[in-house]
């Protein structure tokens, strides 16, 4: 269909993040400094380090005693002891261990690489002390954001907190959506008829994982420091679903 388009805006000026900032006030505040004018159906996708940060989910190694399982798989994946033992404190099991990567299922029930635990970006973490959790719950945090942005605001907003994540079989990471409130995770376009009326017989989008992995390409992924992105054009369908629903069931999961 002509004229279809969506804009990304990333939003400038974000500060460093600290425990218990307001991340509403200040990406409000960028926002405003920035002249940009918050529309109705915008969607924000808000980086998970930053939201971390906000939530004191940084971790020193120091304080972290490795049990006997954590000492025994950071001998397989050569990985500090520490750090294990905080993988599995976040883990709700571990699915593969090898050499430089441990793959789990987060409590949250992605599976992913060590816990979505990240060195990267922690302002303290030049001698690899401090590492940096995802959120306790990134749906609760969406939820939360989204009834900040819109009672400040007035406006209908969509809010996804996103992660990168390495894929099986493919190089590189993209964004996924690890916390979204406000937008339809996921499309189901089964019974719908395809452009020569064929029935779609197993057909669904997962959007809040493609507009995710779109604003990654702002956000980047080294010094690039723009945590959050606007999404403008897409229509929000307004859904009480969150990023549960894209998590495919154990029994579903052939590859498990």
């Amino acid at each position: 269909m002509p004229g279809l388009s969506l804009t990304l805006l990333a939003i400038p000026g974000i500060p460093l993040i600290k425990s218990g900032d307001n991340l509403s006030e200040i990406i409000l505040e960028s926002i405003s400094e920035s002249n940009i004018e918050i529309s109705d159906d915008d969607i924000l996708v808000i980086a998970q380090k930053i939201v971390s940060k906000s939530e004191d989910r940084i971790v020193q190694l120091a304080s972290v005693s490795p049990s006997e399982e954590a000492l025994r798989l950071a001998k397989i994946a050569d990985k500090d002891p520490r750090l294990v033992e905080l993988i599995l404190q976040e883990s709700n099991e571990v699915i593969r261990c090898k050499e430089g990567v441990i793959i789990v299922e987060h409590r949250s029930g992605t599976v992913m690489a060590n816990a979505g635990i990240d060195h990267s970006n922690v302002a303290d973490s030049k001698n690899n002390d401090s590492v940096c959790l995802l959120p306790l719950n990134s749906d609760r945090s969406a939820n939360i954001l989204r009834k900040e942005l819109e009672s400040k605001t007035g406006r209908k907003l969509g809010i996804i907190i996103n992660d990168s994540v390495g894929r099986a079989w493919r190089i590189g990471t993209v964004g996924l959506a690890i916390g979204c409130a406000g937008v339809l995770p996921v499309r189901d376009l089964r019974g719908k008829q395809d452009l020569f009326g064929h029935t779609l017989r197993v057909s669904e989008t997962a959007d809040a994982d493609a507009l995710a992995s779109a604003a990654c390409i702002l956000m980047g992924e080294a010094d690039d420091a723009s945590p959050a992105v606007i999404i403008r054009g897409f229509k929000l369908d307004e859904s009480q679903l969150d990023s549960n629903c894209l998590i495919r069931s154990k029994q579903d999961d052939m590859f498990r």
